[in-house]
């Protein structure tokens, strides 16, 4: 029988959220293959974001209110940043000279940020623990993130990939990235909400 953690993660990575949207763009406007690196980040972030979450450290961030808000306010803001930065990419339907995707620490670093990785990890090792002590948990957890996440991330990098197939006009690329910008900006608007 599957074990409902793994449905349960699937569900909350596979939609839409900022490392969905941002691997989206990052496969349409550099390719699949540029891509890989920001995908390997998410990828490790997330499997030790989530896997530290299963140790404690999430309940010991909510357990201090006042860090707890200014987590959520950095968060809120390097999303925002992220999403003007979309939205000036707008003008630019194809990397130019200076412009590349996320690096592989960039992507780690932005898991510790990303408030929808921390409550779907908050709320797996609350509603779906295995009964293992705290480092076989952490392990679990993190092992089902990052193996689940792979594909996710994989995905969604390649469908934003094709979607240069369709984006072949400036104006298609425009409402593309626009629409990119305003759903990152709207993530951040529910981080602080």
């Amino acid at each position: 029988m599957l074990d409902p953690l793994y449905l349960f993660v699937f569900a909350g990575l596979f939609s839409p959220g900022p490392n969905v949207i941002l691997l989206t763009a990052s496969g349409a406007r550099f390719g699949f293959r540029r891509t890989l690196p920001h995908v390997a980040g998410v990828v490790v972030g997330v499997g030790i974001t989530s896997a530290l979450t299963a140790l404690g450290i999430g309940a010991l961030i909510l357990s201090h209110p006042a860090l707890a808000s200014l987590l959520r306010l950095l968060a809120a803001g390097w999303i925002l940043w992220m999403a003007w930065k979309l939205l000036t990419a707008m003008r630019q339907p194809r990397a130019e000279a200076g412009h590349r995707p996320f690096t592989f620490f960039e992507a780690v670093l932005f898991q510790w940020v990303n408030p929808k990785v921390w409550a779907i990890a908050l709320a797996a090792a609350s509603g779906h623990a295995a009964g293992l002590g705290p480092w076989g948990e952490a392990l679990r957890i993190g092992s089902a993130f990052s193996g689940i996440n792979l594909f996710v991330c994989l995905f969604w990098s390649f469908a934003g990939s094709l979607l240069t197939y369709l984006l072949t006009s400036e104006r298609a690329w425009r409402l593309f990235m626009g629409s990119m910008a305003l759903a990152l900006a709207a993530s951040a608007g529910m981080v602080v909400l």
